[in-house]
């Protein structure tokens, strides 16, 4: 895994995770592309008409993503990059990015498997450059006077709790 334990998308990474987003909605004919965190949050999504509850749609992938890596251990892999779950109508293919997100589209009959496969290959080189970007970034720590205080506050309150143990 890459990066930071806490990092965080500024207004400028968000606009371009969208603009990404669109692009390849535009350029595969899938219905639907979400940037979800491993945790299951949603990042971004782009949708042309979605009928699902993308936060749920989001824990869900990543459950499924996280299910399939212990899966590739189980059989001996590293890990499955990437995930195809096709249906009658819909289908979802799902893809690691830079260790920390996972790229779902979701695509009706007519966008072939292949087709997605080409175009979320295009996609993830800017996407996994922005996440590098953002996990590089010092982070924004606020006040560390007031951390500091707080810090020693606390322990002062343990020690008074422990003082009569």
């Amino acid at each position: 895994m890459l990066g930071a334990l806490s990092w965080s998308f500024q207004e400028a990474d968000s606009d371009r995770v969208d603009s990404l987003l669109e692009a390849l909605l535009a350029d595969s004919g899938a219905d639907r592309a979400l940037l979800i965190d491993r945790t299951g949050q949603l990042i971004a999504a782009a949708d042309a008409a979605a009928t699902t509850d993308a936060t749920a749609f989001a824990s869900l992938a990543a459950a499924d993503f996280a299910a399939n890596e212990q899966l590739a251990g189980l059989v001996g892999a590293r890990d499955f990059s990437s995930l195809y779950h096709q249906g009658s109508r819909q289908s979802l293919y799902l893809a690691g990015v830079a260790g920390r997100a996972i790229l779902a589209l979701v695509f009706g009959r007519a966008v072939t498997l292949g087709m997605v496969r080409i175009k979320v290959r295009r996609a993830l080189p800017p996407l996994e450059a922005l996440f590098q970007e953002v996990f590089t970034r010092p982070q924004d720590r606020g006040d560390d006077r007031l951390t500091a205080g707080w810090a020693n506050e606390v322990e002062v309150e343990i020690d008074r709790l422990f003082d009569g143990v």
